[in-house]
């Protein structure tokens, strides 16, 4: 396990959490979700943490994955949506007319961020249905529970999906730089520490 791995592993779990979040009380952390919808538009970064805007773009995902990798705080929800969400990705490279649709329309609605904004209603709505006609017709299908009051309102329903599909943005990524699904078990306790110093590191740059 290594620095960037971690980093894409912790991108993939803020994603999950923030759709969460959403599903369980109809808002999330904005600062976390700036950084994870930004991670879908650079295609092209130099680095993992430039898809995340610097390091301090996933600290809500480092925690999160603290959190799976001790025993004590672990969320069975939360791990069962990553590891679909990394099953989702291995679909998906099965499919490659469905990544090229992905990809053609992510630039689409980077135009659309030119114009409106990445928070703006439009680019999120372009993002769910982007989610919806391509990611959400392979198996397996992520599920989200949460409460019926907020899954019923068509605005958090689009960023739940938007969420979705950064955390497959972030299964990509890791899936690049090597990381596979045994490593998370054989490495965990170096996972951890990986994870504790990135975090630590993030806190003291922020100040």
């Amino acid at each position: 396990m290594n620095e960037p791995r971690v980093l894409a592993l912790a991108g993939l779990f803020q994603a999950v959490s923030l759709a969460q979040q959403l599903a369980n009380q109809g808002r999330c952390d904005e600062t976390a979700m700036e950084a994870s919808v930004a991670s879908v538009f650079r295609i092209d970064a130099p680095s993992v943490a430039a898809v995340y805007g610097g390091v301090g773009g996933v600290r809500l995902g480092l925690r999160a994955l603290i959190g799976q990798l001790d025993d004590g705080s672990r969320d069975m929800a939360l791990t069962r949506m990553a590891v679909t969400v990394m099953r989702l990705e291995r679909s998906l490279a099965r499919r490659s007319e469905l990544g090229t649709t992905l990809q053609e329309g992510i630039i689409a609605a980077k135009r659309q961020v030119a114009h409106f904004g990445q928070d703006s209603p439009q680019v999120t709505r372009r993002l769910a249905d982007l989610y919806a006609s391509t990611l959400s017709i392979l198996s397996p299908r992520v599920m989200v529970s949460g409460h019926p009051q907020f899954l019923q309102q068509p605005a958090v329903v689009e960023k739940v999906r938007v969420s979705l599909l950064a955390a497959v943005r972030s299964a990509v990524l890791w899936r690049q730089v090597g990381g596979r699904q045994w490593q998370i078990i054989v490495s965990r306790r170096q996972c951890s520490m990986l994870a504790r110093g990135l975090l630590t590191g993030a806190m003291l740059d922020n100040g």
